[in-house]
């Protein structure tokens, strides 16, 4: 018996954030998750200037392995403008889908019902189902229309997930911090990763930016 392929719906809007995407996908990807990605053309642009790949149908492959530095046999990419796609249909069956990073354009369509688009779409046709929507937000400050917005959304069922990286973790580098919000979404969708050091408790050891290491509960005791 074949094995039905169920992959995650992976939008890339035009908003600032790429390399959220990026880790994402990787995580996915190294998860070993079948991906149906979604690049809007405005992103094309982000792309471009964040990351420095040409994004085209005829030489996605390529840039995007380039990009995540990850094998494709589990990508399917469809067209932005392509409403025939599998990602169209509710009898589609998929997993859920990310939209990362959303700008907060994908943000209001997906909330409106508009549809102008494949990956407003598929957002939309992920709540009615209803899948999991996880909606990862990169704008600041955000106006009260899309925070009004963003609570329907979450009260439909979608998963808000502000890009807000944490600094507890012990990140040493930006990607440090990337890779904890992409961890992050792929903890709320149930997928396994190893993209941060989780908290556990207890004592461990902490080196500041002058180099000096402490026990955290050496600290603790000095701030008392």
């Amino acid at each position: 018996m074949v094995t039905q392929r169920i992959p995650w719906v992976v939008g890339i809007s035009g908003a600032s954030g790429t390399p959220y995407a990026a880790a994402v996908l990787r995580g996915l990807l190294d998860a070993g998750e079948d991906v149906d990605l979604i690049v809007s053309r405005s992103a094309r642009l982000t792309l471009l200037d964040e990351a420095g790949i040409r994004f085209h149908q005829t030489n996605w492959r390529a840039e995007l392995k380039n990009w995540i530095v990850r094998d494709l046999d589990n990508v399917v990419n469809w067209r932005i403008d392509n409403f025939a796609a599998g990602p169209s249909s509710g009898s589609y069956r998929t997993k859920g889908a990310i939209i990362v990073p959303a700008s907060t354009a994908s943000v209001a369509g997906i909330y409106l019902g508009i549809s102008k688009d494949l990956l407003q779409r598929a957002g939309e046709v992920t709540l009615k189902e209803p899948r999991p929507l996880a909606i990862v937000v990169w704008e600041t400050p955000l106006r009260q229309a899309t925070l009004n917005q963003l609570a329907a959304l979450s009260g439909e069922g979608a998963i808000i997930f502000p890009a807000s990286p944490a600094f507890y973790a012990g990140s040493e580098s930006v990607q440090q911090l990337v890779d904890f919000v992409a961890g992050k979404v792929l903890d709320v969708l149930g997928v396994d990763h190893n993209l941060y050091r989780r908290w556990t408790g207890g004592a461990f050891t902490v080196t500041t930016q002058f180099g000096v290491m402490w026990e955290m509960e050496d600290i603790l005791d000095r701030a008392c």
